[in-house]
């Protein structure tokens, strides 16, 4: 049987990207701790309604925590306090009765408000769209064993592919750095013998749009590893630095 208990939200407030935004109080009572972090906003946004005031906008998509659409900073933590959890997968159970609870939106140069806690992340698309691809020739697929990738890198790989570009990185670094993102993206293409081709452009070209987009750069806190919810590890952010050099100094490509 699931326990119920009362909590506070102090959620931020914002209309629009030229509001100042502030934050309002409100008091939920016999919550179940069954349910996710986004289902409470949900009984929320239904008590709002009711009495006709606007909801609280958010974002969300799957809840299943694989499209990263679900961010929010929870109690100063982006994704909330539980690690390796997106906060659609956050439940009430990992909070106290009778418990304060602190939302804001993710807060960086490059993310502008839109409503609430809702911010724009187009940003990410705009890095991943100078390079978080590779160019092959469309038609039948190859053989699996064609292009031989040993284990290890084949595990390397995955592990850096698993970033869903929630932006969690950027909210928890006090730079606002994307590296991390950044560094994923291009570790698990340069890794794999398909990416090695335009390892030299891409990494260039994204580093330089990242700073472009008035991404911050990064001085090792670890704030980003910490909060990831895939747990990527900033041995990405080193690769990515080497490739960069690599690229800098033997590519015709000018960053």
């Amino acid at each position: 049987m699931s326990k119920r208990i009362t909590v506070t939200l102090k959620i931020w407030r914002q209309s629009g990207p030229d509001d100042k935004g502030h934050f309002e109080t409100y008091r939920m009572e016999n919550i179940s701790t069954d349910i996710s972090f986004l289902e409470l906003l949900d009984l929320l946004n239904e008590k709002l309604t009711l009495e006709g005031k606007d909801p609280v906008a958010f974002d969300h998509d799957c809840r299943e925590g694989i499209c990263g659409s679900c961010g929010a900073v929870v109690n100063g933590i982006p994704h909330g306090p539980l690690k390796g959890t997106t906060l659609c997968q956050l439940y009430m159970r990992n909070f106290k009765d009778g418990e304060t609870i602190v939302v804001e939106p993710f807060r960086a140069k490059p993310f502008k408000v839109i409503k609430d806690l809702v911010v724009d992340r187009s940003a990410l698309d705009e890095i991943i769209k100078e390079g978080g691809y590779i160019s092959v020739n469309t038609g039948q697929a190859p053989e699996a064993n064609s292009i031989p990738v040993s284990p290890k890198i084949a595990e390397q790989a995955f592990d850096a592919a698993q970033c869903i570009g929630c932006g969690a990185c950027v909210a928890a670094c006090p730079n606002a750095s994307a590296m991390l993102f950044v560094g994923a993206k291009i570790s698990h293409l340069s890794l794999l013998p398909q990416g090695r081709p335009e390892a030299e452009k891409r990494v260039l070209s994204m580093v330089r749009k990242m700073d472009e987009l008035g991404f911050g750069n990064c001085s090792n806190h670890r704030e980003c590893e910490a909060v990831c919810p895939k747990q990527i590890k900033i041995i990405n952010i080193a690769r990515m630095n080497r490739e960069f050099i690599k690229a800098a100094f033997f590519s015709n490509e000018r960053y």
